[in-house]
């Protein structure tokens, strides 16, 4: 993780009690990473994915019609 503090969020449509994942998206202009954490438990592990890895993620869940196959 770097020395900046992610600023965590989750999505507006995350309407399910709080069973969803928070991602930081303030680092990617500088650092090139999204780190993506569990909501329910904020003080756990922390994934940085690649911003263009999760590009094609929000283009996979959200079903635009991209195959990556």
């Amino acid at each position: 993780m770097t020395t900046e503090h992610p600023q965590w969020f989750k999505s507006s449509y995350s309407d399910n009690g709080g069973a969803c994942v928070e991602v930081a998206a303030n680092l990617v202009a500088t650092h090139g990473i999204v780190p993506v954490r569990d909501s329910k438990n904020p003080a756990g592990p922390v994934l940085d994915v690649s911003a263009p890895a999760f590009a094609l993620f929000v283009v996979g869940v959200k079903g635009d019609g991209f195959d990556l196959v």
